[in-house]
């Protein structure tokens, strides 16, 4: 195929959320065809899930610029730039109205089964460079390749929980015990969630913002229902830096739901064990839970179980294509030394475009939560920074491509979401007083994650 036919196919974007609908903007911007795939019904589908838990980020950094170029001449309205979102707000107030705006350029209930070199498997040479690329999709009429002259794989990671388990694999007996074990951070705004925890024995596991946003709505939860107690399963040694920034941190809401999941643990409503790895789930007669860890000590029994221990990429769509990924963090070889969570925070990982997101396969990239891998720390203007940057190089601007300016928030953890209802107060606290924070404020999309 010439370069000049190849140039008229459609750029496939996978996943209509947050990064896939930006970059599906920037396209339209720049007279590109973008073609989203989205395997859900509605935009935004796994932010959906977390409807009910509000974000760290004001709205004014929470619109991605091309997107907003793309909505304006709709008449849509801006949404208070101060205002602090929930997922639903977000989907409801930006997602959806731009995914609305794109038109048939979004298709929903189209899932990725597949990409791959039109003709070719992964181990033959021949033609990478010039054949288009195939995407294999599956809907209710059935599958059907769509050609592609490149894909941006912006599906995220929400689909693939970490497990329980401290090895990376789930517990013995964790998948025996579903029923009474969660990978979500639970909406106990809904009458029979909230039933379901009201006066039960419950482990929390994880130490990022998700697992800080439970504690404290399991905290409130005991307030009202005083036989309610966590016990928050941490496998680090110490409790250290998991509270976040505190009133140093550049993102307000986030330093506030650190203190107050600080409060919680001192109140007496969380019990907090360090370095517990749990190696196996058992379950008694009476169906209660007791968790084991790799040194033999045990935890319960407990009624129910909250996992909160991050995500991980589905890389299975893309067995035929040619990547070249880090063995530890399963993100871009180029790009894992820049977030590697063992050195990094978000504040400290360098501003990042196309060059280190470009795979051995040429015209596939993975951005937005996905290129991550399971590294914990991104943040969403991170992934319009990417998008706009990989759009930039399949449209042949280098200059722009390579151009890449980002300020990141210094402290505090990355990952999470805040509260349903976040007290003006400690807003006002965390901001140091009535003049909020100095530096812009980013918005956290790691899992709830996703966000």
């Amino acid at each position: 195929m010439s370069a000049s036919s190849k140039g008229e196919l459609p750029v496939v974007v996978i996943g209509a959320g947050p990064a896939g609908l930006a970059a599906a903007a920037h396209l339209a911007g720049r007279g590109l065809t973008p073609l989203v795939l989205e395997a859900g019904p509605a935009a935004g589908a796994a932010v959906r899930e977390w409807h009910h838990v509000r974000l760290f980020s004001r709205w004014g950094e929470l619109v991605d610029v091309a997107a907003e170029k793309l909505l304006a001449p709709t008449g849509w309205q801006a949404p208070d730039p101060d205002a602090y979102p929930t997922g639903e707000e977000w989907v409801q107030q930006y997602l959806q109205p731009l995914a609305d705006v794109l038109g048939d350029r979004v298709r929903f209930g189209a899932r990725v089964v597949g990409v791959a070199r039109r003709g070719w498997d992964r181990v033959v040479d021949v033609a990478r460079g010039t054949e288009p690329l195939t995407v294999r999709v599956r809907s209710a009429a059935g599958e059907e390749r769509v050609t592609a002259r490149a894909v941006i794989d912006a599906s995220g990671t929400w689909t693939l929980p970490n497990p329980l388990g401290g090895d990376g694999l789930p517990a013995l007996g964790e998948d025996a015990a579903a029923d009474r074990i969660r990978y979500r951070v639970p909406d106990l705004t809904d009458a029979a969630e909230r039933a379901r925890y009201a006066g039960k024995r419950i482990v929390v596991a994880g130490s990022g913002h998700s697992a800080l946003t439970a504690l404290v709505a399991f905290a409130e939860l005991a307030e009202d229902h005083a036989d309610t107690h966590v016990q928050w399963l941490l496998r680090r040694g110490e409790i250290g830096n998991t509270f976040g920034g505190g009133e140093a941190d550049q993102l307000p809401a986030r330093g506030a739901l650190g203190r107050r999941a600080a409060r919680a643990v001192a109140a007496g409503h969380v019990t907090t064990v360090t370095g517990f790895r749990t190696s196996a789930v058992h379950r008694a007669e009476d169906e209660r839970l007791t968790l084991e860890s790799f040194d033999g000590a045990t935890v319960g029994p407990v009624d129910e179980v909250v996992v909160l221990t991050g995500f991980r990429p589905d890389l299975s769509i893309l067995g035929e294509v040619r990547l070249d990924l880090d063995p530890v963090l399963q993100a871009p070889r180029a790009l894992a030394p820049l977030i590697d969570p063992n050195v990094h925070s978000c504040g400290t990982v360098y501003p990042h475009g196309a060059v280190e997101l470009a795979q051995p396969e040429p015209d596939v990239y993975l951005v937005g939560m996905k290129s991550y891998g399971r590294a914990p720390t991104f943040l969403s203007l991170t992934g319009y920074e990417q998008v706009r940057s990989v759009v930039a190089a399949i449209a042949g601007d280098r200059e722009s491509a390579e151009r890449v300016e980002l300020v990141l928030p210094e402290t505090g953890v990355c990952g999470g979401g805040g509260l349903v209802d976040q007290p003006e107060d400690d807003l006002v606290e965390a901001a140091g007083g009535c003049c909020g924070p100095a530096a812009p404020v980013a918005l956290s999309i790691g899992a709830p994650a996703g966000r």
